[in-house]
């Protein structure tokens, strides 16, 4: 499995499988690579300037973290979209990013705070033309920069794994349920506030779960009214 030291190693540092890894993620999760997309080793190889075997390895762990399958006769695709896939990632991703957000609040200095509302503002300002996209793209920006310095580097993998795995299953959430981003961004500052007054650790860490689960929440009540009744708070 790609290491934290692998994705934030430089391109020209990266063994050829990982080149392959990472150029091949990032296609699928801007979408170039869409869902049901045949992945053809020899012509990536082709793309990359290497062989097939480094290519051949990098899907194999695209497998393993659900964003490729294998189909007999056809080779590798993009794995389909799942709804259910994209819940269970939700429901992980709030236990895991809240952790991890608890885990680095006594690591963050006041710059990162600082950095952390500035992104917070631009999603703000995006509200009155909203462009889900960009707004996930800062969103995603926006947690980066309080769980980053996260010093348990197994829980940064879980957790940038399935912001991977999100960003194949939905281009954005919010391109559902609009409405929830002038929420979002009040939690963002309610969750800032938290780390700067020194809160419990446990208080942080239920806020940023919460404001996770919050957002599949909104989604599921958009889409799946009826089995939204059922869902088991986090």
């Amino acid at each position: 499995m790609m290491s934290v030291s692998d994705a934030a190693a430089p391109a020209s540092a990266r063994s050829k499988s990982q080149q392959a890894y990472h150029w091949i993620k990032e296609r699928i999760a801007r979408q170039d690579f869409s869902p049901g997309y045949r992945l053809v080793l020899g012509t990536i190889a082709g793309e990359l300037d290497m062989s097939v075997v480094p290519v051949r390895e990098a899907v194999r762990q695209l497998e393993a973290e659900g964003l490729v399958t294998f189909e007999r006769n056809v080779g590798a695709r993009v794995s389909m979209v799942d709804d259910s896939q994209y819940r269970y990632a939700m429901q992980s991703l709030s236990i895991l990013e809240g952790a991890a957000t608890a885990l680095a609040a006594r690591r963050l200095t006041a710059d990162d705070i600082r950095d952390a509302r500035r992104v917070n503002e631009l999603m703000i300002e995006t509200l009155d033309h909203f462009d889900p996209k960009a707004f996930t793209a800062l969103n995603q920006e926006f947690h980066a920069t309080l769980f980053h310095k996260c010093a348990n580097p197994r829980m940064l993998d879980l957790v940038r794994g399935e912001w991977a795995r999100l960003g194949h299953l939905r281009d954005s959430t919010f391109s559902f349920v609009p409405g929830r981003a002038q929420e979002s961004v009040r939690e963002h500052e309610n969750i800032l506030v938290l780390i700067e007054q020194g809160a419990p650790l446990g208080e942080i860490e239920k806020a940023a779960r919460r404001h996770r689960s919050a957002t599949l929440d909104a989604y599921m009540i958009h889409e799946h009214p009826d089995e939204a009744l059922g869902l088991p708070a986090f």
